[in-house]
């Protein structure tokens, strides 16, 4: 497969340039920051991601959607990434979209999602580093189950309609077998939820679980075996995580090497001086090769390939290093004033380090691929 993107992904790449741009630039972003916005995004933005028919992109057409792929969603995460648009199109539109495409649930949920009536929220992670633990605890109960325990980092979780849960219905915390994926609704009881604001000024939820009652058409697949969706919905989640990090570090790119032409020492633009110029070319070959890496894991994705899981943990560690450098390099190369709260680009080393954490930083998935060679 070609490691670019042919005519079609690149029309639906400019409408999505052209649209975040306008609706969502960082300005956006700032807004909602410097007003204490207590959503985290804006929800008439959300209803027009549907009405241009993104948060559709990875619906079958059976359900409305338009059947499109991973590498479809892609193209409108980077977008998101460039421009720092606080959206929930990555946990609602790609990872609960991938968890729900072979449920029932599909039913109850996609409309909502088509329509930009529905936000998802993913309650996965319990401790600090993404892990692989489950320890919440989901008991028989009459004709359903009974969730106990807490998860942290739930992006969105305190506005979503739909919390997708992670639960331990057999087993010990760190058997692969024994989970259960629960679709847990907002207005739950004996559920609490409490938001926090992150270093990049998004918001995510602490969740405690207290006896919360579901029925057991809550379930997600089979009961013991939500080993599967979990699988599809994090296989989804990291790769769309790394195109919307490919869009952040592409975006402090571009304003770095914007500066590199506008900014003047000894009466030259500093871009001129050899030592920088190799700086922003080592940055250019490191943020290249991550975007072959991210598209190489989108298509092996959307062709049902055996090494999609493999790929998905190159593309989030390689476009967590290379962002990483991308903010790191812009900040250091505008100096002092790249600390400041007045240029944009301190905003996207924000960004950065949050999307780094999600579903796992560069670390965890150097050891998952170890583990999985037999290290």
């Amino acid at each position: 497969m070609p490691l670019y993107l042919n005519d079609e992904q690149t029309m639906l790449r400019d409408t999505a340039k052209d649209f975040v741009a306008e609706h969502a630039p960082v300005g956006h972003m700032r807004a909602l920051r410097d007003a204490g916005d207590a959503t985290g995004f804006s929800r008439d933005l959300w209803k027009q991601f549907a009405e241009m028919g993104f948060t559709g992109i990875l619906v079958p057409e059976a359900d409305n959607g338009l059947g499109l792929g991973h590498v479809e969603a892609g193209v409108v995460l980077e977008e998101i990434g460039r421009n720092l648009s606080p959206s929930p199109f990555l946990s609602t539109a790609v990872a609960a979209v991938e968890a729900l495409k072979a449920s029932p649930l599909r039913e109850r949920w996609f409309p909502g999602i088509l329509s930009g009536d529905t936000v998802a929220a993913l309650a996965i992670d319990e401790g600090a580093k993404h892990r692989a633990s489950v320890t919440l605890k989901a008991e028989r109960s009459g004709n359903g189950f009974r969730l106990t325990g807490a998860k942290q980092f739930v992006t969105h979780g305190h506005v979503a309609d739909l919390i997708i849960v992670a639960a331990r219905t057999a087993g010990g915390p760190d058997d692969a077998d024994g989970i259960t994926l629960f679709a847990v609704g907002k207005d739950a009881a004996k559920l609490t939820v409490t938001p926090e604001r992150l270093a990049d000024a998004s918001l995510a939820a602490h969740l405690d679980f207290d006896g919360v009652e579901v029925d057991a058409d809550a379930v997600i697949g089979e009961v013991d075996a939500g080993g599967d969706p979990l699988a599809r919905l994090l296989r989804g989640a990291r790769t769309g995580a790394s195109a919307e990090m490919l869009g952040v570090g592409g975006g402090a790119m571009d304003l770095t090497v914007g500066y590199l032409k506008e900014r003047k020492q000894f009466g030259v633009e500093i871009g001129r001086f050899q030592a920088l110029q190799h700086r922003a070319a080592h940055l250019y070959s490191e943020m290249e090769v991550a975007r072959a890496a991210t598209l190489k894991a989108q298509q092996l994705l959307d062709a049902g390939d055996p090494g999609a899981d493999a790929a998905a943990s190159v593309a989030k560690a390689m476009t967590g290093l290379a962002t990483t450098l991308s903010v790191q390099e812009g900040v250091q190369i505008h100096g002092g004033i790249g600390m400041t709260d007045e240029y944009d680009i301190g905003f996207y080393m924000k960004r950065a380090r949050v999307l780094a954490e999600m579903f796992g930083d560069a670390n965890f998935h150097a050891d998952m691929l170890a583990r999985s060679a037999g290290y």
